[in-house]
This record gives C-alpha cells, structure tokens and sequence, in this order.
C-alpha cells in the first residue's frame, strides 16, 4: 500500500487541469543571437558546379567569420559539394531556399575521430558537420543539407523491392553470405565482422580500427558540448547514421526543421537528444528509417559513469512520419531522463507511436514525462508502449523473421536496473494500431506510476499490462477487433480501470494473471457489454479484482 498515494495524487492532477498547470513549469530555452555581418562563401573561392569540392573555402569562411566576432555564413543558391564542415563560435551557417549543401562520397575525406556511437565512447568517421564546445552557433536557412548516406549504409534485402535490390547489387558493393545484407565496400563489410567495432577500449588505437573504417558511419550532424544552439528551417537528409545528434549541449532549439531518410535507412533516426539540458523541437517534421524524435544519454556503465540526463525538453507541434517510433526514450537511458515535455503532434504510420524502451543492464531513471494532445493514424505496432525487455531490433518483425518472448526471470536490484516512473499521457487519438497500449516492466523492476487519461483508440488489440504497479487509466475509448481479452493484467499491482468504454459483445473484458496480480480496481465500466466479465487464473485470485 505504500505506492497508494501516488493513485489518490494522480487522480487529484486528473480532476482539475488547472492543478496540473501548476505542477508543471516548462523550461526556459535560450536563444542564439548573430552580428549581422555577412561572410558569402563564394568569396572564400567556393564553386557551385556539384564536383568542386569546397571544404578548405567553407571552413576558411567560418573560421574567419569566428575570428571577426561572428556573423553569418551565406551559402547562396547553387549545388554545393564539400567534405566535413566545423562550426565555430558565434557564427550562423545560413543555407538559401535553393541551396544543396552536398557531402561527398569520398571516404578518405573524413577522417578518424574520437566520439560517441549509441551512448559509448568510439571511434568514427568525422561528421559531415560538426561542433565541439562551441557557443551561440546555428544552422539556418531553407536550403537542403544531404549527407550522402547510401554511400556509407548497409542495406537489408527485406527492405526493398525486387526492382530495388537489384539495381543495389549492380552497383557493387559486397553481400552476405546468405545473400540478405548488401555492404558498400569490403571495408564496411569487414567492420560487420569485428567485435564491438570502433569502440575506444584499453589497449584499442586508431589505427586498429582503420581496416574496417567505412563501416564507423558518421552521424550527419553531430553537436559536443555546445551552448546556445539554432537549427532552423534546413532539410537535413540523407545521413550516413542518425540524422541530428545533440550530445552534452544546452539550450538548444530545433524549429522548422525537415529530418528526411529512406525507410530502409539502418539506424537512420531523426533526432537523438543525448545528455542535453534546455531543448525545444518545435513545428519540425521527420520521416526516417529508424527513430524520429529520441531522448538518450548514454549506455550502461558508460552512460551512467557520465552521470548526465537528458532533461528539461518541450516538443510540440511536431509531425513524424515513417519512424521506428514517434517520441521514443531509450534505450541508451543510462544517464537518466526527466521533466519530458510533450505536446500538439501527429504520428503518421509510424512503428510505434509513443516508445519508452530500455532492458536490463542500462540502469538510470526516467521520470516525470508529460505528454499532451497527440494523433496518430495508421501505426503499425504498439500506439503507446513500455517496454523494458528492448531487444535491439526493428519494433516490427519483417517478413518470415522469428522473435522468441523474453524469458521471466527475478534479478537482483542493481545500479544496472532500470527505472520508468512518473508518466501523464492524455488526450490521444489514435486511428489504427496492432495494440492500444502495452507496458511491460521486468519483476524487480516494475513500470511505475503511470496515468493513461482521455484517449480514443482504434486497434487490433487493446490494453496489455504486465510487471507493473500504480496505474490509472482512465476515460479510455478501445475501438478493437480482437476482443478476447480487452485488457490483460500480469503480476500488477494497484491498477485502476476508470470508465473504459469498448465494443458490445466483446469476447471477455479482463484477463488477470500471476500470483503477483493485486489490487485491480473496476470502476465506471459497462463490464455487462461482454460476454465474459472476467477470466481469473494462473495464480491470481478473485479477491484480487475490486469491482466498483
């Protein structure tokens, strides 16, 4: 009974909206500014033909624009083909409407560097942009930023058309031995091979790596350590691995921003927000291969070494496409993640609509997350989902792949288990999913604290509740064509069903399983519109369930 409070707490923020307002202060994100002298990087010796390469004219520009105290960079119309670009103190980089700023796809002009893959220390190739401990910098503009990306990607034969997949093996490259995966080069395919490749580890140097450095791709962009940052109206697209990648930075502002990957573009996200303090994303859209907009701040004993969380985000207004998920957290979360705040966006076939991922072994928090007002159509897995049993594959199996269910186990509680609390989800439609919600903790270590309020769901399945404890769903419309259960609740604790409305004739409304099941209260809920109440097994008891 010690996790009640939080029911009595949340049903109190449910009952009057103006409370929650006051429990919510949004950060303060603050803004760039820019002298308004003006560097044209023709006048740097920069040449707009597509096969000039610029990057020594572009950089001089910046640098000496740096120098001068700042200004603004132009890139004027024109097609624009440089190798990586260094942004420096108090300058703003502003691509024109018919701009391309092309990265080659020549390998040898990126170089190898120290940086960060997926929460860990690595080697990498140099990002096509780049900023390290930089100050009052930006990006902005409505120009094109393409990073070349099919020249450093492997590419998976399921995620293409016939018509597709021949025309890749024609161009050259190397394939697997099962014929599935396409490499573009012998130096990439030889990084699929080794073991934690291009991560920084005792008795590891660069050279060590240098046989395999096509396969280290560099994320697009990629932000160290920087203070007052602006990404403003740029189509970013076409990255060798994620798209945008903020790390370690503070107040930073993305607005007006297109993120664009092939679908089929391996770890191809959006936006990865890692370690940052002070973020908005706003009236930005994304359409990737992989996540769209994503929370991290580091994996395992590394990220929690770091010790830094990810806190203190608005997103609002924000549209994303083709996506592993919408708004996703995890699963690098070894740093922690709080004060998320969500708002005003649309998901649009997207795998999963809202994500929050992590497994055993990262270990860190993440708390108090807020999301208001979202829509989404034509999901094609889970429209919410809590999951801390992340496998480190696509959301959605392709075609002819098997996945075995984890196996349940009881570990100890350590620093390496990871923790969800605090969530508020409401006001969401959601028009087409395989399953309304799904949360599933770990038995050591359950998802808690959690209120689902206000939504209209239209799915396959509908509400799946597993390994978790203190949570309030309430004034939820399911609208599903698997019916047999509505809900199912395994080894969970203090659940509170309010006013669920789903179809008449409904197969049965609640399965409860496990010896762990306690606590689920029934309240404001027609259960007479199915055929079957409840079904009561595999350890759970009757008294478990409170009917109201």
């Amino acid at each position: 009974m010690k996790r009640l409070p939080f029911l009595l707490i949340g049903i109190a923020i449910l009952s009057s909206s103006t409370a929650q307002q006051n429990q919510i202060k949004l950060p303060v994100i603050v803004q760039p500014g820019f002298k308004k002298d003006t560097f044209n990087i023709k006048q740097f010796g920069a040449v707009a033909d597509g096969s000039t390469l610029n990057t020594k004219a572009i950089n001089t520009a910046i640098e000496t624009c740096s120098k001068k105290g700042g200004g603004v960079i132009l890139v004027p119309g024109g097609f624009w083909l440089t190798g990586p670009i260094i942004l420096k103190n108090n300058v703003n980089l502003h691509i024109n409407r018919d701009a391309i700023l092309q990265f080659t796809a020549d390998k040898s002009q990126y170089a190898l560097v120290e940086g960060n893959w997926e929460g860990v220390p690595a080697f990498r190739n140099q990002s096509p942009i780049s900023a390290t401990d930089a100050e009052n910098i930006a990006i902005t503009g409505t120009g094109i930023v393409d990073g070349n990306g099919d020249a450093w990607r492997a590419v998976k034969k399921d995620k293409l058309t016939e018509s597709q997949w021949k025309k890749l093996i024609a161009s050259g490259g190397i394939l697997t031995e099962d014929k599935r995966t396409w490499y573009p080069s012998e130096s990439s395919f030889r990084g699929s091979k080794a073991k934690n490749p291009g991560v920084i580890s005792a008795g590891v140097t660069k050279e060590d790596v240098e046989a395999y450095k096509d396969f280290l791709r560099p994320n697009l962009l990629v932000l160290t350590r920087c203070k007052k940052v602006l990404l403003d109206g740029i189509t970013f697209q076409n990255s060798p691995a994620w798209n945008l990648h903020p790390l370690l930075c503070e107040n930073l502002t993305v607005r007006n921003v297109y993120a664009k990957n092939p679908w089929y573009a391996q770890n191809g996200d959006g936006i990865d927000i890692e370690s940052c303090k002070n973020v908005l994303v706003e009236n930005s859209t994304f359409d990737v291969g992989d996540d769209g907009i994503c929370i991290k701040s580091g994996r395992d004993e590394e990220g929690r070494k770091r010790g830094v969380p990810t806190q203190d985000v608005i997103v609002r207004n924000c549209v994303v496409y083709h996506a592993h998920g919408g708004f996703v957290i995890g699963s690098e979360m070894s740093g922690g993640v709080k004060n998320m705040f969500v708002s005003n966006c649309t998901f649009m076939g997207t795998d999963i609509g809202l994500r929050f991922k992590t497994a055993r072994g990262r270990g860190g928090v993440v708390e108090n997350v807020y999301v208001d007002n979202i829509n989404m159509k034509d999901i094609v897995g889970e429209a919410i989902l809590f999951d801390m049993y992340y496998m480190a594959k696509d959301p959605v199996p392709l075609a002819g792949e098997r996945r075995e269910p984890p196996v349940v186990e009881t570990l100890p509680v350590t620093e390496a288990t990871p923790q969800f609390r605090n969530f508020i989800l409401k006001n969401i439609v959601c028009d087409g999913a395989e399953k309304a919600i799904f949360i599933r903790g770990i038995p050591e270590m359950h998802v808690k604290d959690v209120i689902l309020k206000n939504m209209v769901l239209k799915a396959k399945k509908g509400i799946d509740c597993q390994e978790a404890t203190n949570i309030i769903m309430k004034d939820i419309t399911l609208n599903i064509t698997e019916t047999n259960p509505v809900t199912y609740v395994l080894n969970s604790d203090h659940i509170l069903l309010d006013n669920i409305k789903f179809n008449k004739g409904s197969d049965l409304f609640l399965q409860a399983q496990g010896s762990r099941t306690t606590n689920v209260t029934l309240k404001n809920i027609e259960v007479n519109d199915a055929k079957k109440k409840a079904d009561i097994g595999f350890g759970a008891e009757e008294k478990t369930i409170i009917w109201q």
